[in-house]
């Protein structure tokens, strides 16, 4: 069943047509990827779909309810939350206070301090820089911190933006298990990623961007063995 449907949306910046009426469905408890390379429109639908960024036309349906054009910060309150490109940590706070950040719209402190909790057991190292400043964080943990914050406002759909960007070999693989984990335990994942093998290897559902386009879709295991994923991605 479809989670969120992206329905033949437009978006431009300025004159500029940068997502040409794609389409694309999660379904609930899947991890779906979207892969393509620079500068094809993957960040631009991941902002469109949390409401950083308004579609000219087409509509986004998340959870049978219409959030086209609505405040980020509702789309988030509705359980739709994304860990941006680039981790976005709040250099100036400590490890707790970013977390602490992620759960600003809940009222129920018995439960943010059970996430907490859980966020310290999934993230290990967190725990033991809970009172270091975010900005003094290796990028490996920059990112695990950007999505424990994430994960404290208890999201149901998890969109990550290119979450290995920048990180070395042995924290990618390590990135990409706590994805595994954090969709085993029961959050739907749409994933944009560069690592195009990593992306397809764990993905239930997969889409190729090109230009603004979607070229391709399948699951993750076709596309991996697709010859023109192959050749444009994986250096086959």
């Amino acid at each position: 069943m479809a989670m969120l449907t992206v329905d033949n949306i437009d978006v431009y910046y300025g004159a500029i047509h940068a997502i040409k009426g794609i389409s694309l469905s999660v379904n609930q408890g899947d991890i779906t990827t979207l892969i393509g390379s620079n500068g094809a429109g993957k960040s631009t639908t991941l902002h469109t779909i949390s409401g950083l960024l308004k579609p000219k036309n087409g509509k986004i349906i998340f959870e049978d309810r219409d959030i086209t054009g609505l405040a980020a910060h509702k789309i988030v309150g509705m359980g739709l939350v994304q860990v941006p490109e680039g981790r976005h940590v709040f250099a100036n706070m400590t490890v707790a206070e970013n977390l602490e950040m992620g759960a600003y719209l809940r009222k129920d402190k018995e439960g943010v301090n059970k996430d907490r909790a859980a966020v310290f057991t999934r993230f290990p190292r967190l725990l033991e820089r809970k009172d270091q400043v975010a900005g003094t964080l290796s990028g490996g943990e920059q990112q695990m911190l950007a999505m424990g914050r994430a994960l404290m406002s208890r999201p149901r759909l998890l969109l990550l933006d290119e979450p290995s960007m920048g990180l070395a070999p042995l924290l990618v693989q390590e990135i990409f298990n706590i994805i595994k984990e954090i969709n085993a335990s029961g959050t739907t994942v749409l994933l944009v990623e560069q690592n195009a093998k990593m992306a397809l290897s764990i993905a239930d559902k997969a889409y190729v961007l090109e230009t603004g386009r979607i070229s391709l879709e399948g699951t993750g295991k076709e596309l991996l063995h697709s010859e023109a994923v192959q050749k444009a991605y994986l250096g086959g």
